[in-house]
């Protein structure tokens, strides 16, 4: 069976990713987001969960550090979970992670968020790059990559 990890930041981004937890039935599945109040329920829900520190830009000295602990922690649940493919939703969170699946020669598949319509986030020109598949929820997105599919909302 093939192993899928799923990952996202937390809030909507985690929203949109939990949306293909249908497809957790078809594979051997691993759910990263980062610990907060809001997600320290999945644990109970879902089978395979693990969390990496939530950390905003607010406060940039603090990020850096968190962003770099992160680092660290997703090549460890890579190794840990050593899956065949990386889907995510987004955003910094999941940054690490696609080029550490990218490097590794596993598959990344993108879904850029449906909360831009008009715009790209920050992380998917980032992934873009290392993306084996890149998903777009409005078909304006197209246009702001080059190997973008638009494939309608996830919702």
């Amino acid at each position: 069976m093939k192993k899928v990890m799923f990952i996202s930041s937390g809030g909507g981004h985690l929203n949109e990713l939990l949306q293909l937890s249908p497809l957790f039935k078809k594979y051997q599945y691993s759910l990263i987001t980062e610990k907060t109040e809001t997600t320290v329920y999945l644990k109970d829900k879902y089978q395979s969960v693990s969390y990496l520190l939530y950390g905003t830009k607010e406060h940039l000295f603090k990020y850096l550090f968190i962003f770099s602990f992160n680092i660290i922690k997703s090549l460890w649940l890579f190794i840990k979970y050593q899956p065949d493919a990386v889907v995510t939703t987004g955003t910094h969170t999941a940054v690490p992670m696609c080029y550490i699946a990218h490097l590794m020669g596993k598959k990344v598949i993108y879904i850029e968020t449906f909360a831009n319509a008009k715009t790209p986030t920050k992380a998917g020109p980032i992934i873009h790059k290392v993306a084996d598949k890149f998903i777009v929820q409005w078909p304006d997105m197209v246009k702001f990559y080059d190997k973008a599919e638009y494939w309608g909302w996830i919702f």
